[in-house]
């Protein structure tokens, strides 16, 4: 478990190096978000009643930009080679990198979609559960993705397959988790959306690591 650990750490302090992928990911996010009351108009109601979902929608394409790169940038220098030669099974290290991608991905959107959510006039009632749909959420986007990126790994065009494999694999995720947001404002109970996003993770834990690994060995060899 140590060179588990020490994979995480070290794709981490990458991205505290460069963080032009993150960077771009949280401005994407705010831009996007952004441009919807310009669209739809200034109208506070129409805002407080789309603001669950535009969150998401925009949350759910801004965890698509860095997964171009987040095997394929070890592919190219030759160091996803190194990486499966550290004692780590590719399961292993496809779940490390997952759970980096979601450290420097999902959980700045999960912070950026505070000010965000107050500008599109979501409520305090609501916030908690926007952001505990969204935690589960970007999990699962994140195992997922990851899985997705592996398996077109080397392919060419990989980054054009990328987003039309990901997108129907996460629409689940998207519509468990925008109706668990607006339960407080229908004045429903969000147990019933957060429970399918709970089984929605546990599904993609243990699955996404295994497929994400046939894709990496099936690149390294």
């Amino acid at each position: 478990m140590t060179a588990f650990y020490a994979l995480i750490r070290r794709d981490l302090l990458l991205a505290f190096r460069f963080g032009a992928d993150t960077l771009a990911t949280l401005l994407f996010f705010v831009l996007c978000g952004s441009l919807f009351p310009l669209a739809l108009g200034p109208s506070p109601d129409l805002l407080r009643h789309m603001g669950p979902g535009i969150i998401w929608v925009c949350a759910l394409l801004a965890s698509l930009l860095p997964l171009d790169r987040l095997f394929g940038s070890e592919l190219d220098d030759g160091s996803l080679d190194f990486l499966m030669l550290t004692g780590l099974s590719a399961p292993w290290v496809a779940l490390a990198k997952m759970i980096a991608h979601w450290l420097t991905t999902g959980l700045p959107l999960i912070v950026a979609s505070l000010p965000l959510g107050l500008m599109l006039g979501v409520t305090e009632q609501e916030m908690p559960i926007l952001l505990i749909s969204l935690t589960l959420g970007t999990l699962c986007l994140s195992l997922v993705g990851g899985m997705a990126a592996c398996i077109v790994l080397g392919a060419r065009r990989g980054g054009v397959l990328l987003p039309l494999l990901v997108l129907p694999l996460a629409t689940p995720v998207l519509i468990f988790g925008a109706a668990a947001s607006y339960a407080p404002l229908l004045g429903t109970t969000a147990e019933t959306g957060l429970d399918l996003l709970g089984a929605c993770l546990m599904g993609a834990l243990p699955l996404s690591p295994l497929a994400a690994g046939q894709g990496l060995k099936a690149a390294t060899e």
